[in-house]
C-alpha cells in the first residue's frame, strides 16, 4: 500500500492523516505536492478531497457504504414486520415465507432479505422446526437365526429412462442378490410374483408343509424366513400381508421416514447404479431386464463384497465364506513368515562351516 503499491479505494483515517502530513512536510521543504503524491501512488485530486473533508467535517473517517438510506424500510413497516413475525413465526418458520405472508395478508410489502435484516436488528430468531420423535426400533424376533435364507430384505427402485420399476430381494446375511423383477407397476402383485420366484429358486417351497401352515401365526416355529422392508404401499398392502401369511413368511417393516432401517437394500441399489451406471441410460425395458440378469450373476459369483470379508455372496451363501477367509489369514501369516526368513537369511547370513 502506498510506497509499495497504489492505495486501495477505502483506507483508514490514520493512513489518510499520514499521507497528508507527509505531503505537508515535503511541500514545506520545497518539494512539489504532485511528486510526493506520486510516491504514495495517490492522485492530487484525492488528496484535495481529503483536505476538504477534514476542513468541513473535522474527520477523515469514510461514510458507511450505500449513501443516504433513501430506500430504508419505514418505521411503520418495521412494526408490521415484527407483528407478523410474532403471529406467524411459529407457523411459517422462515423469513422468506413471512415476507410473502405480509403481502398475502395485505399488510406489508418487503423482500425476504429485508424481513431477515429487521428481525436480526431486533435480535429475533425464528423458531426451529419441531424435532421429529422417532419411535423405538422394532427388535428382531427371538426365533431369528442369522444364517443364509432366514432373513431377506426387499425394495424397489426406478429406472426412469426405461420407465420401469425394479424389485430386488437380497439375503441380509450372505448379501446374495436372490431375485429381480422388472415391471411397469409397483404393487402387491409384484411382491407376490418376486417372492414366489425367489422361494422356488432357493428351494424353500418344500418347507411349506401342512404341519407348519397349521401352526398359529404367532408361533415362532411357523415362519420359514423374515422379510424386511420399508412401509411402502406394496409392502404394507393387505394383499401382501395375506400372501406372506400364506407362505409362512414373517414381515418386519422399518420405522416411517427412517431409511437407515433398510440400509442393506439402500446400499445394494447404490452399488448397482454406481458400479454399472449404464443401466440408467437404457431405454429398452427388455435390454434392462437382460442386463440386470447378467449383472446379478456377476454380483453374486465374481464381485468381492466388503461387508462379508471380501468373498462373493455365493461363497457366503453356500457356506464357503469362513473357509476362504481363514485360508486368507493363514496365507498372510505364511507370507509374513517367509519375508522374515528371507530377510534374515540375506541380511545376516549364517557363516559358512569350515571343514
Amino acid at each position: 500500500m502506498g510506497l509499495n503499491g497504489p492505495l486501495p479505494a477505502r483506507v483508514p483515517a490514520e493512513v489518510k492523516e499520514l499521507v497528508l502530513k507527509t505531503v505537508d512536510d515535503a511541500v514545506a521543504d520545497g518539494m512539489s505536492q504532485s511528486w510526493v503524491c506520486s510516491l504514495w501512488q495517490v492522485s492530487d485530486d484525492r488528496v484535495h478531497r481529503w483536505r476538504a473533508r477534514q476542513r468541513e467535517l473535522g474527520s477523515l473517517v469514510d461514510r458507511a457504504p450505500g449513501g443516504s438510506p433513501m430506500h430504508a424500510v419505514l418505521p411503520a413497516e418495521i412494526d408490521m414486520i415484527l407483528e407478523i413475525a410474532e403471529k406467524w413465526g411459529p407457523v411459517d418458520r422462515s423469513h422468506r415465507k413471512l415476507a410473502h405472508r405480509g403481502s398475502y395478508e395485505n399488510l406489508v410489502w418487503v423482500s425476504p432479505s429485508t424481513f431477515r435484516r429487521v428481525l436480526a436488528a431486533q435480535g429475533l430468531i425464528l423458531p426451529d422446526k419441531p424435532a421429529r420423535v422417532r419411535s423405538e426400533k422394532r427388535p428382531w424376533p427371538d426365533w431369528l437365526e442369522w444364517v443364509p435364507n432366514r432373513i431377506w430384505i426387499y425394495d424397489a427402485t426406478h429406472f426412469t429412462r426405461s420407465k420401469r420399476v425394479v424389485f430386488a430381494i437380497v439375503d441380509m446375511v450372505s448379501r446374495k442378490w436372490i431375485d429381480t423383477l422388472v415391471s411397469v407397476e409397483e404393487s402387491a402383485t409384484q411382491v407376490q410374483v418376486i417372492f414366489e420366484s425367489a422361494l422356488e429358486a432357493e428351494n424353500l417351497l418344500d418347507l411349506l408343509t401342512d404341519e407348519r401352515l397349521d401352526l398359529a401365526l404367532d408361533d415362532p416355529a411357523r415362519p420359514i424366513l423374515l422379510a424386511v422392508s420399508d412401509n411402502g404401499p406394496p409392502m404394507a398392502a393387505a394383499d401382501t400381508r395375506a400372501f406372506m401369511a400364506l407362505m409362512a413368511i414373517a414381515q418386519h417393516r422399518g420405522r416411517p421416514h427412517t431409511p437407515t432401517d433398510q440400509a442393506w437394500i439402500e446400499t445394494f441399489f447404490g452399488h448397482i447404479k454406481g458400479e454399472w451406471p449404464h443401466l440408467e441410460d437404457i431405454t429398452d425395458p427388455v435390454l434392462l431386464e437382460t442386463e440386470l440378469a447378467r449383472i446379478r450373476v456377476e454380483y453374486n459369483s465374481v464381485r468381492l463384497h466388503e461387508a462379508i470379508g471380501y468373498v462373493t455372496p455365493d461363497d457366503e451363501h453356500e457356506g464357503r465364506g469362513e473357509q476362504i477367509r481363514e485360508a486368507r489369514r493363514q496365507g498372510l501369516a505364511r507370507a509374513r513368515q517367509n519375508r522374515l526368513d528371507y530377510h534374515r537369511h540375506h541380511i545376516n547370513p549364517e557363516p559358512e562351516q569350515t571343514p
